[in-house]
């Protein structure tokens, strides 16, 4: 397998878990599938489920699977669906990944083994056996915050070379060094990564690339429009909705991406998605939601700035923003 046996590109929120509010005992599985029916809405062209956002960590593996088989009965046909299969070892990785697939996902995503750092070697070992094991296309995702380890250009050079590997999304804080991964790989793997900016621009005209998959969606229907514009070669759109991704980022999220400016990543974006409209229901614990007034007025008005709290309780879906 290879880029050419996937048509996966554009616009993919990362989809929050909704659990239930008061420490999240439970997944909000009717939330979830409101979730997913509201990116159908704005247009996105494929999801990951159970990825960092997704609080994977906090889930029992039985939940991981419900929660799996609920996207894909919701959204599954509709845009693609791709679920995020991490785990300690490539037995537990690959078992998680047969679920998915066999309950129609479209493919799978692994990241490094959390904890363990493996060597070069051992990482293109992991990824190897989850190959070996999972008859289906494999997405490979760079988290160095979680993980705590960087794959590089040299390396992803020798991970796209494995049978199943289709895709790449790369979460590194170092711009230029995705860059050289993507100029390295994009003729053999689907590269999702930081292009939805100025420089990432320069960087799709000169080599290419496929998509970005981003923490859920704060400007939604404009996120997926601004890959259908570089499609159609209207450069001037992407420019401008770049723009306004560079300007309310760093107001809401610390350099590199990895925690929100008030909280926890997925903290600081579900309290973001109650002030959109949106149905991202509460975190689990080990997160903890932000309730600081100060923080959740902040928060207000870095997205009243943008645009995207024009009114009261207007919600992304009613603005188509």
């Amino acid at each position: 397998m290879d880029r050419n046996d996937v048509d996966w590109k554009g616009y993919w929120p990362s989809c929050p878990t909704p659990f239930t509010a008061g420490g999240g005992e439970r997944v909000d599985h009717e939330a979830l599938a409101a979730l997913l029916e509201l990116y159908v809405s704005c247009g996105f062209h494929g999801t990951l489920v159970n990825g960092t956002v997704g609080e994977w960590f906090s889930q029992s593996d039985d939940e991981r699977r419900a929660v799996a088989e609920t996207a894909i009965g919701t959204v599954a046909g509709r845009m693609t669906v791709v679920i995020g299969c991490t785990a300690y070892t490539a037995a537990q990785a690959a078992a998680f990944g047969r679920h998915a697939l066999a309950a129609g996902a479209d493919g799978v995503e692994v990241s490094a083994p959390p904890y363990s750092k493996p060597f070069p070697d051992e990482l293109e070992q992991y990824y190897r056996d989850v190959s070996d094991a999972v008859e289906g296309p494999l997405l490979v995702y760079n988290w160095p915050h979680g993980t705590n380890l960087e794959i590089g250009p040299d390396l992803f050079d020798r991970l796209v070379d494995i049978d199943t590997v289709v895709a790449v999304k790369d979460s590194t804080p170092d711009a230029r060094q995705f860059y050289e991964t993507n100029r390295r790989v994009v003729d053999r793997a689907r590269v999702f990564g930081p292009f939805m900016t100025q420089s990432g621009i320069e960087q799709l005209a000169l080599t290419g690339g496929d998509g970005f998959i981003g923490g859920g969606s704060l400007f939604g229907a404009p996120d997926a429009e601004f890959w259908e514009a570089w499609w159609r070669g209207d450069r001037a759109f992407c420019e401008a909705h770049a723009k306004r991704h560079e300007a309310l980022f760093p107001e809401l999220w610390l350099p590199g991406g990895w925690a929100g400016v008030h909280g926890a990543y997925q903290s600081e974006l579900k309290a973001i998605m109650a002030m959109l409209g949106q149905p991202g229901g509460d975190v689990r614990r080990p997160r903890l939601p932000i309730t600081s007034p100060a923080a959740l007025e902040e928060i207000r008005r870095a997205l009243a700035g943008a645009g995207l709290l024009q009114a009261p309780g207007t919600s992304l879906s009613q603005k188509g923003a």
